[in-house]
């Protein structure tokens, strides 16, 4: 596939004049920079998507069938696109083919999974309460009610994941799924992977007859285009998955207009809790999967485990000195650019240079193979230190985690309850009899967190109706939405009430007699009638 480097809108690449001079990807294993030159979308391209969209969202939001239909014609045509995808986002990511694969088998199953979600109905909340003239001393209306599309949503892909979490990812299928057009931001350390699936978005759109307006891609390397899209009137909700940085002012910037939804979903650190029988018992074995967690993917996930508590005993040190060992003995590898691995390095400094921090690993100097290459590293300190610096229970993006000792499970429960922020993940483990005495402690971690793990590791979020993908800032910026599962349907989805409505008015799905054969709350009863 040929890619021109212009965002699309209309159903094709933009005709308008290119403004700058462009900027191209850079494959992070070699440094070498990528074909063709991408250029940012102007203000125009941008207000002209977005009349689009707007205009598509009736069309779009009409026909359910329709739409299921198009996510299923999208992850076929993403199937159809073949190791071309592949080579394309193992260029500009770093990333091994397996993992491409892996991502496109997910992005095409959450895309699947929705039209299932859009075909069944339920996601809309159909509730009928029938009219009671007779009613005294006030006759009862009726009255019905369901969700509709909220309206454009821009979708901010993530550089961390090219195709699960980006143009085609879970927040663009949960927005297509309610109704809403979007609009696509594509991430520029991967924009030839964004203009691929892009273009498989707007020709699956033309084959499922739906307006081009639906979708489109804006390209940009600096801020003004995210800007941009956030401030437009025409812009009814944002979704976002990457930095705290990136999240928050994007944020603030939306804070600056007329209130909209704003979905975030940033960092984390994701805490791990060892309770003393867990470490007695299997401490190798934890180490050995904390390892391979904190490893997985050179350290570029969300759900990285980067802080751990454990009591200060011997088995702890038999677990920290196995857990030393196999980090030491992981290899460097590449991250996804280099800007992430400037971060990455300042942030080790950052630690190592904080009294009372211990560091074993390698030197994160800045030679190495590539100029991505990352070093895993592990942090030692004691519960007070973590109490002083507040820099410890940052993130650090990337293959490293700090291993916090404590004199005891109250202090861990003291350190979690007092010193921890919102977090997308939480983990303890334990022994069964442990567990069982541990309700106080999973109340703390719930508390700042919204997925709890026992005697696993956060890496690896399952696509699945019962998912939660978020959490208490600063971890996600609404505590109650989800970028993974069924329920991210909802964040795009209003509630509209029609009351005295003729039957011929009413949408099918609130229509006497079912129509649409949906559950539905009548007259305070589930049914399907």
């Amino acid at each position: 596939m040929e890619l021109h480097g212009r965002s699309m809108f209309g159903g094709g690449p933009s005709s308008l004049p290119a403004e700058g001079d462009g900027f191209r990807a850079i494959n992070p294993t070699t440094g070498e920079s990528l074909d063709p030159v991408f250029h940012d979308a102007s203000p125009r391209e941008i207000d002209e998507a977005l009349n689009l969209a707007e205009a598509a969202t009736d069309h779009l939001g009409a026909d359910r069938e329709r739409r299921a239909r198009l996510l299923e014609h999208i992850a076929s045509a993403l199937e159809g696109l073949g190791d071309a995808l592949v080579d394309r986002a193992t260029q500009e990511t770093g990333l091994p083919a397996g993992r491409i694969n892996m991502e496109r088998g997910r992005t095409c199953g959450q895309l699947r999974l929705f039209a299932k979600v859009i075909r069944e109905g339920s996601y809309l909340d159909a509730r009928i309460d029938r009219a009671l003239p007779d009613r005294e001393p006030i006759p009862k209306p009726d009255i019905r009610q369901m969700h509709i599309p909220l309206g454009p949503v821009a979708v901010f892909g993530a550089s961390n994941f090219p195709l699960a979490f980006s143009v085609a990812g879970g927040d663009t299928a949960s927005a297509l799924a309610a109704g809403c057009p979007v609009v696509a931001k594509a991430h520029p350390a991967h924009p030839g992977t964004c203009e691929m699936v892009g273009r498989a978005i707007t020709d699956s759109l033309a084959a499922c007859d739906l307006p081009a307006g639906a979708f489109a891609l804006m390209h940009g390397a600096g801020h003004a285009v995210g800007t941009g899209l956030v401030r437009h009137p025409k812009t009814c909700a944002v979704a976002f998955t990457g930095s705290f940085a990136g999240g928050n002012a994007l944020m603030l910037e939306s804070h600056k207009r007329s209130p909209i939804p704003f979905y975030a979903e940033m960092g984390s650190v994701n805490p791990v809790v060892i309770l003393p029988g867990a470490a007695a018992e299997r401490g190798g074995a934890i180490a050995t999967g904390l390892q391979q967690a904190v490893c997985l993917g050179v350290g570029q996930f969300c759900t990285n485990p980067g802080v751990v508590f454990a009591v200060d005993d011997d088995a702890t040190k038999v677990f920290v000195d196995k857990l030393s060992d196999l980090l030491a003995e992981a290899p460097d590898a590449t991250m996804l650019h280099a800007g992430i691995r400037t971060s990455y390095v300042a942030g080790q400094r950052r630690l190592r240079a904080l009294d009372g921090v211990g560091h074993v690993g390698r030197d994160p100097d800045e030679g190495g193979a590539g100029n991505a290459d990352a070093t895993p590293a592990l942090f030692t300190c004691d519960a007070d230190t973590f109490r002083e610096h507040p820099e410890l229970r940052d993130e650090v993006f990337g293959p490293s985690t700090l291993v916090v000792r404590c004199t005891s499970v109250a202090e861990i429960e003291q350190l979690v309850g007092s010193f921890l922020s919102g977090q997308l993940t939480a983990t303890v483990h334990g022994t069964g009899d442990e567990l069982g005495d541990a309700g106080h402690l999973v109340g703390l971690l719930r508390n700042v967190s919204g997925r709890v793990i026992v005697n696993g590791f956060p890496t690896g979020v399952e696509v699945c109706p019962s998912m939660h993908h978020g959490g208490p800032f600063p971890a996600a910026s609404d505590s109650r939405s989800t970028s993974v599962g069924t329920a991210a349907i909802r964040r795009f989805l209003r509630p509209a009430c029609y009351q005295g409505f003729p039957q011929t008015l009413l949408p099918d799905e609130l229509k006497d007699g079912n129509p649409c054969q949906m559950l539905r709350l009548v007259d305070g009863e589930w049914s399907r009638e």
